[in-house]
């Protein structure tokens, strides 16, 4: 709308008028809340192993800054929803805390891995968003940042100065669910709300503790064909496959359970038709793949 258009608007006098200006500067102010489709993000978050360590420490913390700087470059965030593989729950929640807490869900580690903070804002006004996008989400306050969110956002977005808030996995739920769920999240992305869902393609942890605590950091084999399956599908764009991935050969073998593997089928639900999909890191551990891609 041009200047002179919004002027006349202003001068409307009748009640006739007054009701289209009002509805005229409905429009106008919701465009201004509005802004260019955010991307989409898919990655995994590391282990605990990774959380003392600085920005660049190894090409997988490197690859997490790098996605954070060029997004934020493009970009003005509102704010971040992450879909974290570390909250499960049945039904599904969303984080209206307006300071969530860093929350230490591993064990067992030096005291250092339990000291680390990501002080981020929640966006309370923001996670509201999605129960009125989807009514069947429940709004709660007792849950926080979990390793999920805040070890991958503390190297991606390290001033912690974007507002977070998280969105929990219905852990009794189909993966078809969980995509057509978060297909109603799309709208969020024109209100400049940045999506990640965090997780892992493959993540056994029975058969990587095999492996990790002798030392041995090879992959088995059937880990790297599972995760470069997941690459061609993105590829050849065949989302449904994915979705569907305990049908195919070494899928239940790749997640065993559907935690960490849900998250990937979030940040595809929110996909448009055309949509370029980036991959933004690659790499494989024991049964465990830190596979990221960016859509859009």
């Amino acid at each position: 709308m041009q200047r002179k258009d919004f002027i006349k608007l202003l001068g409307l006098t009748n009640v006739t008028a007054q009701t289209m200006k009002l509805q005229a500067l409905s429009t106008i102010t919701s465009s201004f809340a509005a802004s260019d489709k955010m991307p989409v993000l898919f990655t995994s978050h590391g282990n605990p192993m990774d959380i003392p360590l600085g920005l660049h420490a190894n090409p997988f913390l490197t690859s997490l800054a790098q996605v954070g700087e060029k997004v934020r470059k493009e970009h003005e965030i509102k704010a971040i929803l992450v879909v974290s593989a570390h909250w499960c729950t049945k039904g599904t929640l969303v984080n209206v805390s307006t300071a969530p807490e860093t929350i230490y869900d591993y064990y067992g580690f030096p005291p250092e891995y339990y000291t680390q903070k990501y002080p981020a804002p929640g966006s309370p006004e923001t996670a509201k968003e999605v129960t009125k996008l989807i009514p069947k989400v429940q709004q709660t306050k007792e849950w926080g940042l979990d390793h999920g969110a805040w070890p991958m956002l503390k190297h991606m977005f390290p001033k912690a100065d974007v507002p977070v808030f998280e969105m929990s996995i219905d852990y009794y739920k189909p993966a078809q669910y969980h995509f057509d769920l978060a297909k109603q999240l799309r709208p969020l992305r024109e209100k400049g709300i940045l999506i990640i869902g965090s997780g892992a393609v493959v993540h056994n942890l029975q058969e990587a503790g095999k492996r990790f605590f002798n030392g041995n950091m090879n992959p088995y084999g059937w880990d790297i064909e599972f995760d470069q399956w997941i690459k061609q599908q993105l590829d050849k764009r065949d989302i449904q496959s994915i979705v569907h991935y305990e049908k195919q050969k070494l899928g239940m073998m790749a997640a065993p359970t559907p935690d960490h593997y849900v998250p990937l089928i979030y940040s595809l639900a929110l996909m448009d038709e055309n949509e370029i999909i980036e991959h933004t890191f690659e790499e494989m551990l024991p049964a465990f793949s830190n596979r990221g891609f960016r859509i859009g």
